[in-house]
C-alpha cells in the first residue's frame, strides 16, 4: 500500500537545515546526522526529478529563510534551558520566528504545489523591534 501523507519538499528541506545544524554543533553524533543528510538529500533529489522542479528565486530566498530561523531558534532555545528572566519572552520569540519559518516553508510548497500549512499564527509582527525586522514577507 501506497503512504499517503509524505513529508512535503519544504519539510524535507527545513529537516536538512535542523540536521545540519546537529551535525555541526552536536559533538558525538556527527555520523548518524551526515547519514540523515545523505537520506535527505536523496529524497530532495528524487522529488526534483519526479516533479521536475524548476528552482525559482522566491524558492532560494525561503530555503535560506528557514535555515536562518533555524539557527535563531537553535540559539534562542539554548538560552531559555539555561533559565533566568529572560526565559519567558524567549519562547515568545521561538514561538514567533517558528510563524516565519512556517511562512517559508508554505512558499515553497505552494511553488511546487504541494500542500501548506493553513494555520499560521505567530508572526513577524508580534516581534519586537529589538529583535530585528522579520517582516520578510512583507505580509
Amino acid at each position: 500500500m501506497d503512504r499517503k501523507y509524505l513529508p512535503t519538499f519544504a519539510e524535507l528541506i527545513d529537516r536538512l537545515s535542523i540536521v545540519q545544524l546537529k551535525s555541526i554543533f552536536i559533538k558525538g553524533h556527527k555520523r548518524e546526522y551526515d547519514q540523515e543528510i545523505k537520506d535527505i538529500i536523496h529524497d530532495l533529489d528524487l522529488i526534483i526529478k519526479d516533479k521536475d522542479i524548476k528552482l525559482t528565486g522566491d524558492m532560494v530566498r525561503a530555503m535560506l529563510v528557514i535555515m536562518l530561523t533555524n539557527r535563531y531558534i537553535w540559539e534562542n532555545e539554548s538560552k531559555a534551558r539555561e533559565g533566568g528572566n529572560e526565559q519567558d519572552k524567549l519562547l515568545k520569540l521561538t514561538h514567533s520566528i517558528n510563524g516565519i519559518r512556517n511562512q517559508a516553508k508554505n512558499v515553497i510548497s505552494r511553488e511546487i504545489g504541494e500542500r501548506v500549512d493553513l494555520k499560521i499564527d505567530a508572526l513577524a509582527a508580534e516581534l519586537l523591534a529589538e529583535f530585528g525586522n522579520w517582516d520578510v514577507w512583507g505580509e
